[in-house]
């Protein structure tokens, strides 16, 4: 078995192993997650190893020929797109199986979920076939839903059906979309989509239009981006911490990952939706921004600061500059780590106070120094601080979004502020103060716990101290969508 392969079916495995093994043993159900998801983290890391940055073509190809008539085939392959997902999404995996350590209900069917959870991330990411891309993007919907209606909080069956809802009602775009393509003579060319690529370069420009919004509708949903955001809030205040850190670190990225590759295939589309674009962008960061700042559960502040943040994506792709794309992709990335971390420590803080609202913390500075430190680094980290990758990030996308529309960017500017004012906002309200008598015994983070925040933080600052090596494995991909987007517009 090929190395692809052996990453994308070793949760599957582990899934394998939980099915039979009784529900009453929960500490060896919980060291067989670990384990796996484990493996599959030291999978991705040699993955990463033997990945050659310097090359653009796709690394580590898999084909194996599924329905000749069609073209689909179970087709695998990395690329500079992918690459980082992939270790995002195998590192996040193993962090939220180390935050539900301390899960009591119903563990083995939650462990199970997790797992094809990773199952199908893995999947997204790995498919070079469309067809296999929507198998897969379709199996993370069942776990995840799953997760949030038996494990989430008091409002968790309106939260898992409107994500089912929208996310479904999205796909059916998707599908439109991906069934208009196929429509045309296909050159089976190693995969379908490779095909793909090719048919719709001979589209009529309306027709690639729409496809595109179709395709835009489908992901869109999953980044989210205003107006198809509406599932999101609910979903992240419901669902468990742990569940959280996946959803917003890597569910969310498969939607901005999706649309990347559809505006590569389609750059006339793109170019003609391209203002339609900056302003859905624009607006869902000052939209995300002004609600994240108005909330007091936090969990519900960082729900709708990742629709502000996702919406800076989307202006790195809208900008169709190698500066923008670059920077999107590096978001991404910054957003996962960051998110990440901030959801996994409003869940320990939430499992000693049994409070998300900020109203009710006064002064943890004292009672809990080390929580302090770790969430004001990641709150300064979420406002893109400098010596944070999310600096890093965002300075990208503004320099090519001012490439490309000037002083459009003021608007993006308004954008840092209000996460500015949001961010010192929550580390005002948490660490100054008087100490509050219901707060005085509340424990600091266990050592277990610092070593999954360390990682995640100690990420945040290393590759916004030194990003070069972050940068140069997306460069290669982004420096040949960028030409072959120079070859047809000049």
């Amino acid at each position: 078995m090929d190395i692809l392969s052996l990453l994308l079916w070793t949760p599957a495995l582990g899934v394998l192993f939980l099915v039979f093994t009784p529900a009453q043993k929960t500490q060896l159900i919980r060291l067989i997650s670990l384990a796996f998801a484990s493996l599959a983290f030291i999978l991705s890391c040699w993955l990463l190893s033997r990945y050659d940055s310097h090359t653009a073509s796709l690394q580590f190809k898999e084909y194996f020929p599924l329905n000749p008539d069609l073209g689909s085939a179970y087709a695998l392959g990395v690329d500079g797109l992918s690459m980082p997902m992939l270790m995002l999404a195998t590192l996040l995996t193993c962090i939220a199986l180390l935050a539900s350590l301390t899960l009591s209900e119903r563990v083995k069917g939650y462990h199970i979920c997790l797992m094809l959870l990773e199952f199908g991330m893995l999947g997204v990411f790995l498919s070079q076939d469309w067809a296999l891309f929507y198998i897969f993007w379709e199996i993370t919907l069942i776990p995840l839903f799953f997760l949030i209606d038996r494990w989430g909080g008091q409002r968790r069956h309106s939260a898992s059906l409107n994500f089912v809802l929208y996310t479904m009602g999205g796909s059916v775009f998707m599908l439109m979309s991906l069934l208009a393509v196929s429509q045309y003579d296909l050159q089976h060319s190693g995969s379908l989509m490779t095909s793909m690529n090719q048919a719709a370069q001979d589209m009529p420009a309306t027709e690639q239009v729409l496809v595109l919004l179709g395709f835009l509708i489908g992901f869109g949903v999953k980044m989210p981006i205003f107006p198809l955001h509406g599932w999101l809030p609910l979903a992240h205040v419901e669902a468990p911490s742990p569940v959280s850190i996946l959803l917003s670190g890597i569910l969310l990225k498969m939607g901005a990952y999706g649309l990347i590759r559809a505006v590569v295939m389609l750059p006339e589309a793109a170019q003609t939706l391209q203002p339609f674009l900056l302003f859905l962008a624009l607006f869902s960061m000052i939209y995300g921004g002004l609600l994240a700042w108005r909330q007091s559960d936090l969990k519900a502040m960082i729900a709708y600061s990742s629709i502000s943040h996702m919406g800076l994506v989307l202006l790195g792709i809208a900008s169709l500059t190698p500066l923008g794309m670059t920077g999107a992709v590096l978001q991404m990335t910054a957003h996962g780590l960051i998110a990440g971390v901030l959801f996994l420590l409003v869940g320990l803080l939430y499992e000693r106070t049994h409070t998300r609202n900020i109203q009710d913390y006064r002064s943890l500075i004292h009672i809990m120094p080390r929580f302090a430190v770790f969430m004001t680094l990641s709150l300064f980290a979420a406002m893109g601080l400098p010596s944070t990758v999310g600096f890093i990030a965002e300075l990208q996308i503004f320099i090519g979004g001012f490439q490309q529309w000037g002083y459009w960017m003021v608007f993006f500017s308004i954008c840092v502020l209000i996460s500015a004012a949001y961010a010192i906002r929550t580390i005002g309200l948490l660490f100054t103060g008087t100490v509050k008598p219901s707060m005085q015994s509340i424990e600091d983070l266990r050592l277990p716990e610092m070593l999954a925040v360390s990682l995640l933080v100690g990420s945040i600052v290393l590759f916004g101290l030194a990003p070069t090596p972050l940068i140069d494995l997306s460069a290669s991909t982004l420096k040949q969508i960028n030409t072959s987007y120079s070859k047809r517009f000049l």
